[in-house]
């Protein structure tokens, strides 16, 4: 048993008294003192609870043990908690009943975040506007009336000869505008590659990404095998007898680091031995920071390797263009399942883009964005160095993302600790494969291309101030710009 008396009069004008003692660790004891002393009425509806880092400091615990009791206590509804007023008793502070987890989860992100560090979309209030109108209204101009009728399910012919010389020169693509398929996306792609049989399982993929393709991919009964991954990239050697291989070669998503050329050579031999095909996912190709730009692996054998790009990182999800560089055989099979009446990008947009790409604007915006996102990644880093300089940071020569390590055991209270400070972030856990046998990672993925530059430094304080063992950042008297207790 341990008797602590918080004399937090300094800060919230009361005196706290909590007596932590019986099973189940400090925490528990934590959650069940602050429960009777509400339940109890010692602590009356409205009454501020210290912060978290001061109670931490006066009862001896980590300051991740308080934030997670807080955070449970304000899921059941004994607590609130609110930007700019701190932690306090509920007006009728009651026990949620049968809210489990996931309810309990969901009633936390009703409000929405105040703060989105979460992977996969770019700044959108960077979108060049002016340019792009500019390109638009070219495009509309001299737009041939043909450009009215149905269309061509390949595209637009303008568009695929000006991605044709854009990818062989920034990307190494090898093609032509013959072999360019335009869709509406990765997952468009997809659902046109398996849903419609050109491409079939198994596939082997990598043992971390996104799980909506991998639902994607089971809705259209594609089984598929998960490779594990080390420093070197997808181990690729392990490809047996499936049918096709989808990879992230470029920067492996969302762990970070460009695949081993030896592996590179590899799954190319695997996909000529076995009449395989090799699925490369250059989802973020143009974001390269301290390493040179790895070229695409389609460039090392055309006839094996299906490439798909889109502009959702570089521009807009919200365009939803995107592309397929085939193997020749290939492509009259996808135009078949496509079908001229099947639902694509706008054809005014594939025009603008064309025209985007042909006047140089989109090299100019790619190489701003690399900058700005750049500068993100470095005052992400610092920030982490000074405040968390034990956790782990990966993946940041290049892309949109970091990942950062976290302790065994700490992702899912850092991650409930991010929801109550108004913070979305991805954890690393929920990329993984659940068929994987690879040893579990504890991580979070941290994507910096997201929030407005105005909302950037708020995001990272309320970052680090859940990171387990985070410290204050110097000269901070005890808590951080914006982050409540």
């Amino acid at each position: 048993m341990t008797d602590s008396w918080v004399n937090a009069a300094e800060r919230i004008g009361a005196d706290l008294h909590l007596e932590l003692s019986g099973p189940g660790g400090r925490r528990a004891a934590l959650i069940t003192a602050l429960r009777e002393a509400v339940r109890g009425g010692r602590l009356a509806p409205g009454t501020r609870l210290p912060p978290y880092r001061s109670l931490a400091a006066d009862l001896g615990v980590a300051r991740n043990t308080v934030a997670d009791a807080y955070a449970e206590l304000v899921a059941e509804g004994w607590l609130t908690a609110r930007q700019g007023s701190g932690t306090r008793v509920a007006d009728r502070a009651e026990p949620v009943p049968h809210a489990g987890r996931a309810t309990r989860r969901a009633r936390a992100r009703t409000k929405g975040p105040r703060h989105d560090l979460r992977q996969g979309t770019p700044d959108a209030s960077a979108f060049p506007r002016t340019a792009w109108q500019a390109s638009y209204r070219r495009a509309l101009q001299q737009a041939p009336n043909e450009v009215f009728g149905p269309g061509d399910p390949a595209g637009r012919i303008e568009l695929r000869e000006a991605l044709a010389e854009y990818l062989a020169r920034a990307r190494g693509v090898r093609t032509e505008p013959g072999r360019i398929v335009i869709c509406s996306g990765f997952a468009h792609a997809l659902r046109l590659l398996f849903g419609g049989g050109v491409l079939r399982g198994p596939l082997g993929v990598e043992a971390y990404g996104l799980g909506f393709h991998r639902e994607l991919l089971a809705g259209a009964g594609v089984r598929t095998v998960p490779l594990p991954l080390d420093e070197n990239g997808a181990r690729v050697e392990l490809l047996e007898r499936e049918r096709a291989v989808l990879l992230t070669p470029a920067h492996q998503f969302p762990t970070g680091g460009p695949l081993h050329a030896a592996r590179r050579a590899a799954v190319i031999d695997w996909a000529r031995a076995r009449g395989g095909v090799v699925l490369e996912d250059d989802y973020d190709g143009e974001f390269r920071y301290d390493r040179k730009p790895v070229g695409a692996v389609q460039g090392l054998d055309p006839e094996r390797v299906v490439y798909i790009g889109s502009v959702s990182k570089s521009l807009s999800p919200a365009l939803r263009l995107g592309w397929m560089v085939l193997p020749g055989r290939l492509v009259e099979q996808v135009l078949a399942v496509k079908g001229e009446r099947e639902a694509w990008a706008s054809v005014l947009d594939q025009l603008a883009l064309a025209d985007f790409l042909t006047s140089g604007s989109y090299d100019r915006h790619v190489r701003r964005m690399r900058q700005r996102y750049r500068g993100r990644r470095d005052r992400l880093v610092a920030a982490l160095a000074a405040q968390a300089p034990h956790i782990e940071v990966t993946g940041v020569a290049a892309g949109l993302h970091a990942v950062l390590r976290l302790p065994p055991g700490t992702e899912p209270t850092t991650l409930k600790g991010a929801v109550w400070q108004g913070l979305a972030l991805d954890g690393l856990s929920e990329f993984r494969h659940p068929e994987t046998g690879m040893e579990e990672m504890e991580g979070l993925v941290v994507g910096y291309a997201t929030p407005p530059e105005h909302a950037y430094e708020a995001a990272v304080d309320v970052l680090c101030g859940v990171l387990p063992g985070a410290e204050p950042p110097v000269g901070d008297p005890g808590r951080r710009r914006g982050l409540a207790p």
